[in-house]
């Protein structure tokens, strides 16, 4: 009975036997079946990436409800995945973060101090029976004008925020960290260009390994030196020419695959 649920996941405030919150797994189950966001941490950056499903061929893909990747402020970007509804309230939130900073001190906030508020507001929600947790995770990429530096963040559906050198979220994100992992970010990082590459890269390959028949959007933005330390999306040039260099990296990666395979069958 303690492994099952039953009867403990009727409200975010009651533990299971063992310790677990059912309600808030429940809502990191929402965040998994959904968009994937990846984000990487540059040299000279840091940039967002995510892949949005078009379910329609009707839907006006870049319209505002259908945006995963926001600005919050100058130096603060959002890529949002899970529950779209609260998705928007999340970046709602933060934008109400970044202004209440700048009237209260007058400056720019720092990126892990917006995390660490908003991991509190969304941990308020898993602490009364009259709420529910949010059903989305948030992955926040900032400069700090004062330190002059640039940080990754995710914050999960239990409010707690994490700092990475590299992160992914969302639809196969376990595939998605393992191809992270590769490019050793810790130590040694790459150029903010370069990650689009790589973003682009992982995104396609996720598509192409969930062998689904829809088209995917993919939507970049970054913060770097070149957007001159704000957050802007990638410009169109730079986009189509990262992401025929993935395709083509995908399409090596698969002949060798088959070489290797026939090889193997030979021998």
């Amino acid at each position: 009975m303690a492994s099952s649920g039953s009867g403990y996941d009727l409200s975010a405030s009651t533990f299971s036997p063992d310790g677990r919150i059912f309600q808030v797994e429940y809502a990191t189950k929402a965040v998994e079946n959904a968009g994937t966001v990846v984000g990487i941490k540059c040299s000279n950056g840091v940039v967002l990436g995510c892949a949005k499903p078009i379910h329609h061929k009707m839907v006006v893909a870049t319209s505002g409800s259908y945006k995963r990747i926001h600005t919050c402020d100058t130096h603060i970007g959002v890529a949002s995945t899970g529950f779209l509804p609260d998705s928007r309230v999340l970046v709602q939130r933060t934008t109400e973060e970044a202004a209440d900073w700048l009237e209260q001190y007058g400056g720019k906030i720092p990126p892990h101090v917006l995390a660490d508020r908003l991991g509190s507001y969304v941990h308020y929600f898993t602490l009364h029976g009259a709420l529910r947790p949010f059903g989305a995770a948030a992955v926040i990429a900032g400069h700090d004008p004062d330190t002059k530096e640039c940080s990754l963040h995710l914050l999960e559906p239990n409010g707690a925020p994490y700092r990475f050198y590299g992160v992914a979220t969302g639809k196969g994100k376990q595939a998605a960290k393992t191809e992270l992992e590769k490019l050793n970010l810790h130590k040694t990082p790459i150029a903010a260009d370069e990650a689009v590459k790589q973003i682009l890269r992982i995104l396609h390959l996720l598509h192409q390994e969930s062998k689904d028949s829809k088209p995917i959007e993919v939507e970049v933005s970054w913060i770097c030196e070149a957007s001159g330390w704000k957050h802007k999306g990638v410009p169109k040039d730079v986009l189509k020419t990262s992401e025929d260099w993935a395709k083509e990296q995908l399409e090596e990666e698969e002949e060798d695959d088959d070489d290797d395979e026939e090889m193997e069958e030979e021998s």
